[in-house]
């Protein structure tokens, strides 16, 4: 990462037909504008119409502001009845999860996303200032903890040792590969061939509430982060101070608790849906755009899935165009679609309900894969 492209072997003379990898030099020689390629396809790259417009920025950030003041005032007026107060925090911790954005709702975990893909505001610095500051001071994480995983996903989507989000920590094994490789060395840190069981016992309960919770603060002390750290404290000093006088100590941690559960189910669904059921193997050097297409799959367009999945169900076309507005990937997809039918690279698109049940099959698969190397003498 940060140093360009990938580089050939010494002593195969950067050459694409030893072993499969460009040089800068046959890039560069490919960027004339009179080449025929580049002008058919010209159109699928020139988004610059649609790179801007994000709906949500400072209207966002007041709202949130606002929601902070009347939950603060809410909190330090007893009087209040017990059911107006129950119903509003549990509203405002839903909110604390979304915002609103033209017609619909997006939650709050997308549009941290945004600003760390630098496709809210026009100037970098002011994304990474409010990325810090709504992944830090209205989610209780760490921008750079985030940064660090999330640009390795997308640097190298389901390449084991280098996408954190197919490191499964023994508890899963995933794709066609890894479940082999595991069964014939004898490995068994779980009955991988019950993972499809048990992931919905220790996948998406877990993960934001546990893991995540755990590696996050963990990375900021042992990086000794200490500005993404106050900016996680800033979360719970504020919560706790909001919520306490309603329900306690005890009651506050519960709740939070309760909604990190909540969550937790909804991001692990939508986010695995588009990369899970896909290939996931060791690197093998595949050219930028067929590695991307590899690892992602979209979820076809309705006003359901846009709003369920925060207009990421176009997970092929943020890959490709990660700086891009998630609200405009719906203008660019079709023209992403013919140029991979174009030049014959499978383009998938599911139901959500397939992409769901695509989850657990891949792990049974996966699993299976795993028993028969296991038993194999």
């Amino acid at each position: 990462m940060g140093g360009g492209g990938q580089l050939t072997e010494p002593g195969e003379s950067g050459s694409r037909r030893a072993g499969g990898v460009y040089t800068w030099e046959e890039v560069q020689s490919h960027c004339n504008r009179n080449d025929q390629w580049l002008v058919i396809d010209r159109k699928v790259y020139d988004i610059t119409h649609w790179a801007k417009g994000h709906p949500g920025g400072h209207r966002v950030i007041s709202h949130y502001a606002g929601e902070d003041a009347t939950e603060a005032f809410t909190a330090f007026h007893p009087n209040l009845k017990f059911v107006q107060k129950f119903l509003k925090p549990l509203l405002i911790g839903e909110l604390a999860a979304t915002e609103p954005s033209q017609d619909r709702n997006k939650n709050a975990g997308w549009l941290q996303h945004d600003f760390g893909h630098l496709s809210v505001f026009k100037k970098s610095s002011w994304n990474h200032m409010l990325h810090k500051f709504v992944i830090g001071h209205l989610k209780g994480a760490s921008a750079n903890w985030w940064n660090h995983r999330h640009f390795q996903h997308h640097a190298k989507p389901n390449i084991f040792s280098k996408d954190p989000d197919v490191n499964m920590l023994h508890i899963f094994v995933v794709g066609a590969t890894q479940p082999v490789e595991y069964g014939i060395k004898k490995i068994k840190y779980m009955p991988y061939h019950h993972q499809h069981q048990y992931f919905l016992l220790v996948g998406p309960p877990l993960l934001i509430p546990v893991y995540f919770h755990i590696q996050i603060i963990r990375t900021m002390i042992s990086r000794r982060d200490w500005v993404d750290l106050a900016w996680s404290m800033s979360y719970y000093l504020r919560y706790l101070c909001c919520y306490v006088p309603l329900y306690g100590l005890f009651g506050s941690l519960a709740l939070i608790s309760f909604v990190r559960f909540l969550e937790s189910h909804w991001f692990v669904w939508v986010t695995q849906m588009n990369h899970l059921p896909m290939d996931i193997d060791h690197e093998k050097h595949h050219d930028w755009l067929t590695m991307q297409l590899q690892a992602t799959c979209n979820i076809e367009k309705s006003s359901f899935n846009d709003w369920f999945s925060g207009h990421l169900n176009f997970q092929i076309e943020h890959h490709l165009f990660p700086t891009m507005p998630r609200h405009n990937y719906h203008l660019v997809a079709p023209l992403v679609h013919a140029l991979c039918e174009k030049h014959g690279i499978p383009y998938q698109v599911k139901t959500m309900w397939q992409g769901l049940v695509d989850v657990i099959r891949s792990l049974k698969n996966s699993g299976d894969l795993w028993l028969d190397a296991y038993l194999h003498k």
